[in-house]
């Protein structure tokens, strides 16, 4: 809805989250800063009228690419779609230097700019692009048109970023890609930063992905900078969770977990169900195939026992839901805290959550095995030590890294690559999340350990040892998404667009 011209409208909720613990900070050029407390966002707010807004946008700030970051820019999607080449429409395009470098490389383009003046630059040095001024809205383009859209510079000054991208997803044909480029402020120097920029909006990488993701958009990776890709995606009626259940002797409770999560309801989200069964002795393996016909569930019968991390990875392959949710089958967590784990996922104020043991405020009493006190110390002194390491390594400030309850959104494996089998593969999914650059959260969660006597399968020394091995190797490993990403267009990998797990 267009406001007066003179009338700067306000906002009661956060763009990304709809949150309403919004927080003033501080006050630039007539202009009031503020943050969102759940899920980061800084933006101003009120926004500025048409008028302003209007000025801003076809300032000079809005010049667009030199030629070198244009090629390097191309370079970049070749890396994440491959070389095929198609209509391409790039909103932002300044003076037309991207236009132009994908004219030479067969792109079929158009052009979209608020700055008359930089409109008739592009013109004059185009071929055969064309360049409409104006606004995405005013453009009037048909849905489902473009292979590729060039968002450059231009998210930060919308006045709803969601309905935006939403936009943008329409004109996209299916599986098409999208490159948003957006200037990224330090924090600490916004306040002077702000005159020059005048954005209306300031995202950081966790409030961009997320923006991404509620709009339908999939296969996110983040570049150096403030350069995300995703791919256009058909969204689920209902949102889906995954819950990926690996199991191997566990006899005596996979029935009664089986039972329990089959009447486990989360508000809105349906869900399904993935067995992974690692071929056991006890009878654990005829338990999970009376739930093979079971709607929702999928079983996966492993030839032999490779560890718990070779069975999750299987069932992340198998997984199709937009949000992941691991479940040992052992009854040491309580399926009633799914709703709490799961709500920041969905309303969009995090992207990983972890299911912290008792708050994981006194490590030293998570493990309590009856009638075997020393053996409790022994795992509580071995859970204090191994949380320091990962804090201290990767500069986290976690209270219990390690707990089975790992929430994520199943979009942030995309382009990583896992090969831990066993308990490590913890450590690995973690720190390459991690890496990648998601920051979780910890709630707090229900929780019972169980002993050696009931099952328990850790080794106390070998695994250990193992652990240590993942932590120093993945603390100077590269994690590099798009090297994954830009392997599947190979012939003989995979095909782009599934998360390697």
């Amino acid at each position: 809805m267009t406001q007066p011209s003179g009338e700067r409208p306000s906002v009661k909720t956060c763009h990304v989250c709809d949150g309403t613990r919004i927080y003033y900070l501080f006050s630039a050029a007539d202009y009031r800063v503020v943050r969102c407390d759940d899920c980061g966002l800084v933006f101003l707010n009120p926004q500025p009228s048409d008028e302003e807004l209007d000025r801003i946008c076809s300032g000079n700030n809005m010049a667009g690419r030199n030629g070198s970051t244009a090629q390097s820019c191309l370079s970049e999607i070749r890396r994440y779609r491959g070389l095929q080449t198609g209509h391409l429409l790039e909103i932002g395009s300044g003076r037309g230097d991207f236009l132009a470098a994908a004219e030479e490389a067969g792109w079929r383009a158009i052009g979209i700019e608020p700055s008359a003046a930089a409109c008739e630059s592009a013109k004059s040095r185009l071929k055969q692009s064309e360049v409409i001024c104006g606004s995405l809205a005013h453009a009037n383009l048909p849905a489902g048109q473009f292979d590729l859209c060039v968002v450059s510079s231009m998210l930060e000054y919308v006045r709803s970023p969601r309905d935006f991208l939403r936009a943008v997803h329409r004109l996209l044909k299916p599986g098409g890609t999208l490159l948003v480029a957006v200037d990224a402020w330090p924090g600490r120097s916004l306040r002077q930063k702000w005159a020059e920029s005048k954005a209306l909006i300031y995202f950081n990488d966790q409030t961009l992905q997320t923006a991404l993701f509620q709009s339908n958009f999939r296969g996110i990776i983040l570049e150096s900078g403030m350069f995300a890709f995703a791919q256009k995606a058909a969204p689920h009626p209902a949102p889906v969770l995954s819950v990926i259940v690996p199991a191997y002797n566990e006899a005596k409770t996979f029935s009664a977990l089986m039972e329990l999560l089959l009447q486990k309801r989360v508000p809105g989200l349906s869900t399904e169900i993935i067995i992974v069964e690692s071929n056991s002795t006890d009878g654990t393996r005829a338990a999970a195939q009376k739930y093979a016909a079971r709607p929702n569930v999928k079983l996966i019968l492993e030839d032999r026992p490779r560890g718990k991390g070779h069975a999750v990875r299987a069932g992340l392959k198998a997984a199709t839901g937009d949000y992941v949710l691991i479940q040992d089958a052992d009854l040491e967590y309580d399926l009633e805290d799914y709703d709490a784990l799961l709500e920041p996922l969905v309303a969009g104020r995090a992207a990983f959550v972890l299911g912290s043991r008792h708050g994981g405020r006194n490590v030293l009493k998570m493990r309590q095995f009856a009638g075997e006190h020393g053996l409790s110390v022994f795992f509580n002194l071995g859970h204090w030590l191994f949380t320091t390491l990962v804090n201290a390594l990767f500069f986290q400030r976690l209270r219990d890294p390690f707990t089975m309850f790992k929430v994520f959104r199943r979009d942030c494996l995309f382009g990583l690559e896992f090969e831990c089998d066993g308990f490590d593969f913890d450590f690995e999914l973690l720190i390459k999340l991690i890496r990648k650059g998601y920051r979780p959260i910890e709630l707090p969660v229900n929780y019972r350990s169980r002993s050696f006597k009931e099952g328990k399968k850790v080794r106390m020394f070998r695994d250990p040892i193992t652990w240590l091995s993942v932590l120093g190797r993945l603390r100077f490993a590269k994690i590099d998404p798009m090297s994954v990403v830009e392997q599947t267009h190979a012939p003989s990998e995979k095909s782009a667009g599934a998360p390697s797990a």
